[in-house]
């Protein structure tokens, strides 16, 4: 696998056995929706080998934090993170829900927060809800879930509304931003 965008274009990208990834076309969607990144923090949560952090620091991202607990991934993550010399770039080898419930404990907070759990296991809506219980999202920042498109979610979460979604197959992408944040 190779990263699609940005100045990091081209460059390769471990993919650990087992895993699920992200799509080149549906990665690419991601950020021709979201844009310029300069200056932005990124949160991948279910990380499996970094693939869309790394392609959100390609495009600008300045602190890029992977969430994985799957030891074969974080070995793929290691190795990508010192292939691509990333610098700004932590890894957080725990289980998704502690690690949001951490980062509200340390009063982090991201501008961009990506989620790809299994599929099959509803921990998309449990990882919405705790993102929205503990609001580790920047004021202006953005939620992207990709899940099966027949996972139901809800259109409000904590402080989080759904306010898009977009389809690739059987994939969906779903958008939640704070409830009183503007129409986009």
């Amino acid at each position: 696998m190779k990263i699609v965008t940005g100045n990091l274009k081209g460059r390769k990208i471990e993919m650990p056995r087992g895993i699920r990834p992200t799509q080149d076309k549906v990665r690419k969607a991601i950020f021709d929706i979201l844009g310029d990144l300069a200056g932005c923090s990124f949160l991948e949560l279910y990380a499996g080998s970094g693939a869309v952090g790394f392609e959100a620091v390609s495009r600008g991202a300045i602190e890029l934090v992977l969430v994985e607990v799957d030891p074969q991934c974080q070995a793929a993550i290691k190795k990508n993170i010192r292939h691509l010399e990333l610098l700004a770039c932590n890894l957080y080898p725990v289980e998704a829900i502690s690690a949001v419930k951490r980062m509200h404990k340390e009063g982090r907070r991201f501008d961009v927060i990506f989620l790809d759990p299994p599929y099959y296991r509803e921990l998309t809506k449990k990882t919405l809800h705790a993102i929205g219980e503990y609001d580790i999202l920047a004021a202006e920042g953005i939620v992207i879930a990709q899940h099966f498109k027949k996972e139901n979610l809800p259109d409000n979460l904590g402080v989080l509304s759904l306010f898009r979604q977009k389809k690739y197959g059987d994939t969906l992408l779903s958008f939640y931003r704070h409830a009183e944040a503007g129409v986009v």
